[in-house]
């Protein structure tokens, strides 16, 4: 198949074009507007493949997308593109209301109109696969309880509500003019190439370099950690194996509060990059005051994507994370321009898509 990939030079987006490249026969052509999340370094390995293509450009920009999908004639639409981070959403909610509703609106219209024009057999095989998050679903209580894809919706934050509505948009369009829409919410990534304002690259680079370790409240809120490896094997097989009108979880079964998470971090590095005067990194470990609407506990029942395409995360949130440390460890290189030039050290977030 040929895969057009929106949002590819994301975290979750290059993960999914690298995977597809280097581990199926599937061929990717990658739409990115390259905002300040996105990283062609983040696809070097894959850069030079024949089977391989980037194209630069806005999905809120539907002639634009319209003649890329003529152009490359894709047989699906795996479509990752957003603002993703909670705190800058709360800052400035409307490059989440352009991107995340009108920019999925924009692309619908074109995919729809692609794919009304297809021959009969391949509208049949086309998919539209639209990628979301667990945030949409709201929080749980702290004793248990889990998200399946019967959860009614209740988001909190405005990028919450933002892909909330994008999940009903593309869902919308399967069943107003029946294009083979497939959904998929998933649980917190983490792993190599993440953006540094998000928790885990964030304390794992402000340990490194010995900086106060910033945790929202009292650290309790608690979420499903997914290694982006994982989520992207879960994700071709959406792509390709998922039934339309359908909606599939994917979540890791590991969940963490996030004090928990800081402290087997500072633990893990600890261990791996030992600070010159032999403290321990707990003792950076700062609690700030909450951000508004921070939601106390995201877990996913993933059963259907297990029982029904036969996925499984393979990384427990040890294994994960130990390989997410030694790659941030051994890739300076990476995120020392990001943290340095656009970040300069970042602030703390926790959203689960980005």
């Amino acid at each position: 198949m040929k895969i057009l990939v929106t949002g590819g030079a994301g975290f979750i987006g290059s993960a999914v074009c690298r995977h597809l490249i280097g581990e199926t026969d599937h061929s990717v052509v990658n739409l990115d507007k390259l905002t300040y999340a996105a990283s062609l370094t983040s696809l070097a390995s894959i850069e030079n493949d024949p089977r391989y293509r980037f194209a630069e450009g806005d999905i809120c920009d539907r002639a634009f997308v319209a003649g890329l999908l003529r152009a490359e004639q894709p047989d699906a639409i795996m479509h990752l593109a957003a603002e993703s981070h909670v705190d800058r959403s709360i800052d400035g909610p409307g490059d989440f209301i352009r991107t995340n509703i009108v920019g999925t609106y924009e692309l619908l219209e074109a995919a729809r109109a692609y794919w009304s024009a297809l021959p009969a057999e391949k509208r049949e095989t086309f998919r539209f696969h639209h990628i979301s998050t667990d945030e949409v679903y709201g929080d749980l209580p702290l004793e248990g309880g889990l998200f399946t894809e019967d959860t009614p919706y209740a988001p909190s934050s405005p990028y919450s509500a933002s892909k909330a509505s994008s999940d009903h948009l593309a869902m919308a369009w399967y069943h107003t003019y029946h294009m083979p829409v497939v959904l998929s919410n998933c649980s917190n990534n983490y792993g190599p190439f993440h953006f540094p304002e998000k928790l885990i690259p964030l304390m794992i680079l402000n340990g490194l370099e010995g900086q106060k370790l910033p945790v929202y409240g009292h650290g309790e809120n608690v979420r499903d950690w997914l290694y982006v490896d994982d989520h992207a094997k879960a994700l071709a097989l959406v792509a390709t194996k998922g039934e339309p009108g359908r909606s599939y979880n994917i979540g890791g079964r590991n969940e963490r509060s996030n004090l928990g998470v800081v402290k087997t971090i500072c633990d893990t590095l600890d261990r791996l990059s030992p600070l010159a005067d032999g403290t321990s990194r707990r003792e950076l470990i700062s609690f700030v005051t909450d951000r508004p609407g921070h939601d106390l506990r995201y877990a996913i029942d993933a059963t259907r994507i297990e029982t029904e395409l036969g996925w499984r995360a393979e990384e427990t949130f040890e294994t994960g994370l130990e390989k997410t440390i030694r790659w941030f460890l051994d890739n300076e290189a990476w995120w020392r321009p990001i943290r340095d030039k656009r970040y300069g050290g970042g602030r703390l977030g926790v959203s689960a898509v980005g």
